[in-house]
């Protein structure tokens, strides 16, 4: 979902602005910079970006603001931790910007729902599964990555389907009825990318893997 200028009330840009600032600073505090002084883990996140970024540029819409491209926030927050995920994506952003495929205005509002609101999603999703589910693998994997994954992109698209409908942009009634039906579709995408790159992941290099922890998952017998 691509939220175009003249879509919103131009308040909610504005608003979106300041957020978004608020949130950078707030994250940018946070973020776990010292780990990207491994060559390796630099080269997966620039690389991670780099991939999404060309992800990203596969789209297709129906209508001004009603667009379709897969999202990977809850693989990239899966791999990088919130705040590493949180930045990488909005460089993913960036470059859409540098493209032309988005907006500079809407920079702000698209990256609220986007970027911020699937990553926190993620982590609240994550946070579950460590502390209600067992220390298991195959939990990780499916209910962390997979349905992580689908929950990520139907989810936003309902957020932006709310969005247009508060703004009178679309009537509810065709938002239900012919786009948030496509996000169910993609959703299955969107699990199995992120399932199979988090499980490809612990499988070949765990440590690389800000989220998954060894000892927890691997190391107990």
């Amino acid at each position: 979902m691509d939220l175009t200028s003249g879509l919103l009330p131009s308040v909610w840009y504005w608003l979106a602005h300041a957020v978004l600032a608020v949130l950078v600073i707030v994250i940018g505090r946070k973020v776990p910079w010292r780990r990207l002084s491994n060559p390796a883990l630099l080269h997966l996140w620039l690389g991670t970006i780099v991939l999404l970024s060309l992800l990203w540029s596969i789209r297709t819409g129906l209508r001004p603001g009603l667009g379709f491209h897969l999202l990977g926030a809850a693989a990239c927050t899966l791999l990088f931790g919130r705040s590493l995920g949180f930045f990488a994506m909005l460089l993913v952003l960036a470059g859409q910007v540098l493209t032309g495929a988005i907006e500079l205005w809407t920079f702000s509002v698209n990256a609220l729902v986007m970027v911020a609101f699937p990553v926190a999603l993620t982590h609240a999703l994550l946070r579950i599964v460590q502390t209600r589910l067992p220390p298991n693998l195959f939990v990780y994997i499916f209910a962390a990555a997979f349905f992580g994954g689908a929950l990520s992109m139907v989810a936003t698209g309902v957020l932006g389907s709310v969005l247009l409908s508060l703004a009178g942009v679309y009537e509810r009634d065709y938002l239900w009825s012919e786009y948030l039906l496509w996000f169910v579709l993609m959703s299955w995408a969107e699990a199995f990318v992120t399932g199979g790159w988090l499980t490809f992941a612990v499988v070949y290099r765990p440590n690389w893997v800000a989220t998954f922890d060894e000892r927890r998952y691997l190391n107990q017998g």
